[in-house]
């Protein structure tokens, strides 16, 4: 037995709370209603495309069509990644790319082959909804790590000249801008695991309860998915970080100032 149905006007009534949060947001004249009603809207609209897409990709569930639904998600991911750290597309897509799918592709088809051990480790209703949540992770935990690593490097970039001339290698002096980086990162899934179920019941976890599973068998794919999400959180910021240090440097280990948006 599934979760009951939400009808349109039930979930069109839901949208009464945000007029009082547009009136305050008036009133203190914090300037984002804009903002605010655009997400809104983008969230309804994208999540309705991807909602009839689905019924697409669950019905015909073919192995081309789902892999190439995933690798347009690490695509957009990257391209989010990118223009959130304001950082030129063109010089860090590519290492973006690898930093994302090696560790995700790894823990996904392990996921799926190890875990849940199904026949078909391309099946729809596993590959993509996996995927969308280990994915999702990355990317924030991504945007946090290289957008630690280069402002801290711009801001203190005579500290790191100095650490440089005195170490004598562009990996000591990176030492404590790559730890930090990884810490800030890291902060919100650790803080998420240290306190899951005991301040919140995740998603999946509601889902497969929602869904009619036993809470025993939903805790376990809770437990697996978190241990997934932080595996992949953890090598993906490190390894995007190794591969922005390769482009993002020059022979003489200085950074590079083309490679940031003009804006910035």
């Amino acid at each position: 037995m599934g979760a009951n149905d939400l009808g349109l006007l039930s979930l069109v009534s839901l949208l009464i709370f945000i007029f009082p949060i547009l009136i305050i947001n008036i009133r203190l004249k914090l300037g984002v209603n804009k903002t605010l009603v655009i997400s809104v809207v983008r969230m309804c609209l994208q999540l309705s495309f991807v909602g009839i897409y689905l019924e697409f990709l669950f019905k015909y569930d073919s192995k081309l069509l789902n892999v190439a639904y995933l690798l347009i998600m690490i695509l957009i991911a990257c391209h989010a990644i990118i223009r959130s750290t304001k950082l030129k597309i063109r010089k860090f897509f590519f290492p973006i790319f690898l930093s994302i799918l090696i560790p995700f592709s790894t823990l996904l088809f392990f996921f799926n082959f190890v875990l849940v051990r199904i026949d078909n480790p391309f099946e729809a209703k596993y590959l993509i909804p996996i995927g969308g949540m280990l994915l999702g992770n990355s990317m924030k935990s991504n945007i946090i790590c290289l957008n630690n690593f280069f402002s801290g490097i711009k801001k203190d970039e005579k500290i790191y000249f100095f650490s440089l001339t005195l170490l004598g290698s562009r990996i000591q002096a990176l030492k404590p801008y790559l730890k930090k980086s990884i810490l800030a990162s890291m902060t919100p899934i650790l803080a998420s695991m240290a306190t899951i179920g005991l301040v919140s019941l995740p998603g999946m976890l509601t889902g497969q309860i929602l869904g009619g599973s036993i809470p025993l068998v939903a805790i376990k794919y809770q437990i697996a998915i978190m241990l997934s999400i932080f595996y992949t959180d953890y090598f993906s910021t490190l390894l995007s970080l190794l591969f922005s240090v390769k482009f993002g440097f020059n022979e003489f280990d200085v950074l590079k100032k083309d490679i940031f948006n003009s804006e910035v």
